[in-house]
């Protein structure tokens, strides 16, 4: 979603901004709550604000991830670098608030600022599969190579520093290479601290969207046929359908779910009927994390950071002033 794309951009769309200009103060109301999705509206904000919210969830709330592979051996096809980028972009489930940035051109980790993984696995022949099958996973051993076969190796005192961590990848499923008999894989991994700004392995979200709350208004009575027609041009849930006085009324029901297909413009005897537009100060924000941590927790660090930021900014406008 893009903060330029107002009502006014459409053919066939209003504004209504004029009507709710600030009209409420500003609020968070938690919408749905999952395990790794988070939908809430932001009330009465500017759209800068809510970009620039978004763009701090995307870049820079800290996660951990592999930003070293020691290879110690690597006979399967992948190649050094492929592997180690393979390994880059699996999210550890690893709070990054219990350690601290590691310091540039440090070549050693310290127990304050990297978690260390080992992934060492060989593949071999199964003696007990059958002499007519060709089934991989009945004639092989370790031939799949997961990420669960990647295992926390505790940095110095790491183990008296966190004696209830669970420090491993946040799916156990996800396919790192493929093995024949003789293959192996011995590797060393150092995660770190950082932000998605500086690469994309470190983004804590899947996806991080908004989008403005539509606001449909039937500017009069639409019965009978007309009112079928008129709940088939939106999506489901939008349009309901009462039966007043043994006739079919349309009646909007829920405009949170249209998705702005303008597919009621297509029908000469609607599109005069309906009025479409946007409320400005109304944002619906959807955040899925990866897993390495909670959505609610992303949403609250990052609200720490855009707070941060507007005090920097803040106290060097008080130092211009005082010079």
């Amino acid at each position: 979603v893009h903060t330029t794309d107002f009502p006014g951009n459409y053919p066939g769309y209003e504004d209504a901004w004029d009507q709710r200009r600030f009209e409420e103060a500003f609020r968070v109301d938690v919408i749905r709550e999952e395990e790794d999705t988070l939908e809430f509206d932001m009330v009465g904000i500017d759209a800068a604000i809510a970009n620039a919210f978004r763009r701090i969830l995307l870049a820079e709330v800290p996660t951990m991830a592999v930003e070293k592979v020691f290879v110690y051996n690597n006979t399967s096809i992948v190649q050094d670098e492929i592997l180690a980028h393979r390994l880059g972009l699996i999210p550890i489930r690893a709070d990054p608030r219990l350690f601290e940035y590691r310091n540039q051109g440090d070549q050693e980790g310290t127990e304050i600022d990297t978690l260390q993984f080992q992934l060492k696995i060989k593949c071999k022949r199964n003696p007990q599969a059958a002499k007519e099958s060709s089934d991989p996973d009945e004639l092989y051993f370790n031939h799949k190579v997961y990420s669960k076969h990647m295992t926390w190796v505790p940095l110095g005192n790491q183990t008296d520093l966190f004696p209830d961590a669970d420090f491993r990848p946040v799916h156990d499923d996800i396919l790192i290479a493929l093995l024949r008999p003789g293959q192996e894989i011995d590797v060393l991994m150092h995660c770190v601290k950082g932000i998605g700004k500086d690469h994309a392995k470190f983004s804590p979200v899947a996806t991080a969207s908004y989008r403005l709350l539509p606001d449909i208004t039937l500017l009069q009575p639409i019965e009978d046929e007309a009112a079928e027609t008129l709940q088939k041009c939106f999506s489901p849930g939008v349009i309901e359908i009462q039966n007043i006085n043994g006739k079919k009324v349309a009646r909007v029901a829920n405009a949170r779910l249209d998705t702005f297909s303008r597919e009621v413009f297509r029908h000469e005897g609607l599109k005069n009927l309906v009025r479409l537009a946007r409320v400005r100060n109304h944002y619906i924000f959807s955040v899925e994390s990866t897993g390495i941590l909670p959505p609610d927790v992303l949403v609250s660090e990052a609200i720490k950071i855009l707070m941060g930021k507007c005090q920097r900014f803040l106290n060097e406008l008080d130092s211009v002033s005082m010079e």
